[in-house]
């Protein structure tokens, strides 16, 4: 059984979004979701309230907070919106893909059911947003999980996979990535590891590049030549 179809504030949706990101890691904290959130912890529990009351989230052992199937089901709308808004704003807008996340936020509440059916028609029914994150719960379980990259020994040659959720909040990081083509679907190699500065040194598309080792734990690989069919390509419209 579903909820009511009853319009979801931007705070609720923010709020949605930040525990579905949670998904399949370490259980989330109301403490650690307030974190995230940048806002009280007293902040956070009243909101938590108010969607446990709309049947869309649940308290797990030790108040850990996850979503219920509704609320997985309904932050898996949101971010299919989030991530057609990506598209649209990367292939007809030509907005920077380290600065797409942001401006989609503030698109996804406006997008109506019609809208996004015309939209995954228009961009040819992504499976990922433009940074490779699975559009919903369904997708990601048959794609396969990928690898950190702060894990590739020195020497390997693996593909690009996905930037994952955590990282498309840091727009420093998007930036670096974007100006070296550090993205989904590009091969590198690992250079080096270093201990004394946590870091790897890749040679990728556009030469070496160096990344910490934190940042790197927040971009998944798979090793050797890449799968065309696992990264979205936009239909071709021309003529």
């Amino acid at each position: 059984m579903t909820r009511e179809a009853t319009p979801i504030s931007a705070a609720e949706q923010a709020y949605l979004m930040a525990i579905r990101q949670s998904r399949g890691g370490p259980a989330l904290s109301g403490a650690e979701l307030a974190r995230r959130m940048g806002v009280s912890p007293q902040a956070t529990s009243e909101m938590l309230r108010r969607l446990a009351g709309e049947g869309l989230v649940a308290f797990g052992e030790v108040r850990h907070v996850e979503l219920t199937p509704e609320g997985s089901r309904v932050a898996d709308d949101i971010y299919r919106r989030h991530a057609l808004a990506e598209w649209l704003l990367i292939s007809v807008l030509e907005i920077p893909w380290a600065d797409s996340d942001a401006e989609a936020v503030r698109l996804q509440a406006c997008i109506s059911p019609r809208v996004e059916a015309a939209l995954d028609e228009l961009l040819g029914h992504p499976e990922t947003c433009p940074h490779g994150n699975p559009i919903d719960e369904a997708t990601a379980a048959r794609r396969p999980h990928g690898e950190p990259l702060s894990d590739v020994p020195s020497g390997s040659r693996v593909t690009i996979y996905r930037i994952t959720e955590e990282a498309e909040e840091d727009a420093g990081l998007l930036s670096y990535l974007e100006a070296r083509g550090l993205r989904p679907g590009s091969q590198v190699t690992v250079l080096a590891r270093s201990g004394s500065t946590d870091s790897l040194t890749l040679d990728g598309p556009l030469g070496r590049a160096t990344l910490g080792l934190r940042p790197a734990a927040l971009i998944r690989v798979l090793p050797g030549e890449p799968d065309a069919a696992l990264f979205h390509r936009l239909p071709d419209r021309r003529g």
